[in-house]
């Protein structure tokens, strides 16, 4: 395979120019509107902070949508605002596909298909699917990644840094450096696709009791670096389940739970992206799984932190809260702002102890999230501030994702029992053994 898209001199030149202009401008003017001591029109601004990215496909678009979901990452006028950018970019064409298969496959790459659908399938911010049928007569779902990601990559990660900058100029409560390491090493992950070929095998063995859960086989002979070439799942969108019964609606949502959550308080992993596009659901309700492309491992440590904070705030035990927060890696905190953080951990964990069939919203006025944060994060700020492990950034996103799924399906479950049965009798020890098996079976 030719290496035409390295993360070349010029590519990074020309990604420079385009996103430089975009983001860069709007920074200057930030800062020149604070240094004259003027005032900025937030809205306004992060307004024109999304238009400026929405017209980008790659890392830097897909980036801003995580950042949109990263509690307290940015000031919630820029979250905002960043959260409608969309998820599906213009495909490429015909011309650009052949050309790109050609590079992968070699000239006679059509011939290794039975069939192979023009027409984009799917199309994201680094890449887009096209439905095939193989000669074995299997359908196939052929993920092709677009020209000259790399490059574009590396220059959007530095263009990343202004973005933060922009933050952390309006909010100094919550430090970033370490979210913008976490963010840097995932986005790297998800261009090569051999990589996630081995996320797909590691979630094929960690669900294989899973009987509600389905993962992908991957086709090794037709997936190179920026090929991946899976089975195709046949499913429907989730938002077509929202007008079903409650019981088809709090069985869907389960599955769903436990598709995200088996991996992690099992094997400390979990799949860092749960978008709508990710995953469909079956006629009998189990969920079909895809796009291992973000797919986080955690020190087992921080499994046990997760489990040790919700017995301490299940027991008011103060110590015990403390030992959690260490495990999952924050340090310099004071027991003052331990007390403030267990406020907010109190409210995330908050259905996980409620012990009776619930919605995750009730009894909540709109907007109590956010009024909460908004709170908490206040008075941390005025304790000088705190640094968020790296690990928080997928963890977050995979909760709010969850959440913002299990509103939708207006699902009314025991979440209490349902969490208690994943992690009786949890062991540190068999999670790491568990863990070291698992990735080495899939080669990661």
């Amino acid at each position: 395979m030719a290496d035409d898209e390295g993360p070349s001199l010029g590519g990074r030149l020309g990604r420079y120019a385009r996103v430089g202009a975009s983001v860069g401008g709007l920074a200057a003017r930030l800062a020149g509107e604070r240094y004259l001591g003027l005032s900025l029109d937030r809205d306004k601004h992060a307004s024109e902070l999304k238009r400026a990215l929405g017209g980008l496909k790659g890392p830097l678009m897909k980036a801003a949508q995580l950042l949109s979901t990263i509690p307290d990452a940015l000031p919630p006028e820029y979250a905002r605002e960043l959260a409608q950018l969309q998820a599906n970019a213009p495909a490429m064409g015909w011309a650009f596909v052949r050309r790109r298969m050609a590079t992968e496959l070699g000239p006679d790459w059509q011939a290794k298909f039975q069939r192979f659908d023009k027409e984009a399938s799917f199309a994201a911010s680094l890449g887009q699917v096209h439905r095939a049928v193989l000669h074995d007569g299997r359908d196939a779902a052929v993920k092709l990644q677009y020209p000259d990601m790399a490059s574009a990559l590396e220059a959007d990660l530095d263009q990343l840094k202004v973005v933060f900058a922009i933050g952390q100029r309006f909010d100094p409560a919550i430090r970033t450096d370490e979210i913008q390491a976490e963010i840097r090493t995932r986005l790297r992950e998800e261009l090569d696709y051999r990589r996630e070929a081995r996320h797909v095998a590691l979630y094929r063995h960690i669900l294989r009791d899973e009987a509600n859960v389905h993962v992908p086989d991957t086709v090794p002979g037709l997936s190179t670096d920026r090929l991946l070439t899976m089975g195709w799942l046949a499913g429907e969108p989730l938002l077509n389940w929202k007008e079903r019964g409650q019981e088809e609606r709090d069985a869907l949502a389960i599955n769903m739970f436990r598709a995200w959550y088996v991996p992690f308080y099992l094997y400390g992993v979990i799949h860092g992206d749960p978008h709508l596009g990710n995953y469909s659901v079956r006629p009998d309700g189990s969920v079909n799984l895809m796009d291992f492309g973000c797919v986080r491992v955690f020190p087992p440590r921080f499994v046990r932190g997760s489990i040790e904070l919700y017995r301490a705030l299940m027991t008011d035990d103060l110590d015990r809260a403390v030992a959690a927060y260490e495990d999952w890696g924050f340090t310099g905190l004071s027991r003052d702002m331990i007390a403030v953080l267990n406020r907010w951990a109190a409210f995330l964990y908050g259905p996980l102890m409620d012990d009776r069939p619930r919605r995750l919203t009730e009894g909540m006025a709109e907007g109590f999230g956010r009024d909460m944060a908004q709170n908490v994060f206040g008075e941390l700020r005025r304790m000088g501030g705190v640094r968020p492990p790296r690990e928080f950034v997928f963890m977050d996103r995979a909760a709010i994702g969850l959440g913002s799924v299990f509103i939708h399906l207006r699902a009314s479950i025991n979440w209490h029992t349902l969490f208690e049965s994943l992690i009786e009798g949890f062991d540190v020890e068999a999670l790491a053994a568990r863990q070291q098996e698992a990735l080495a079976q899939a080669g990661l």
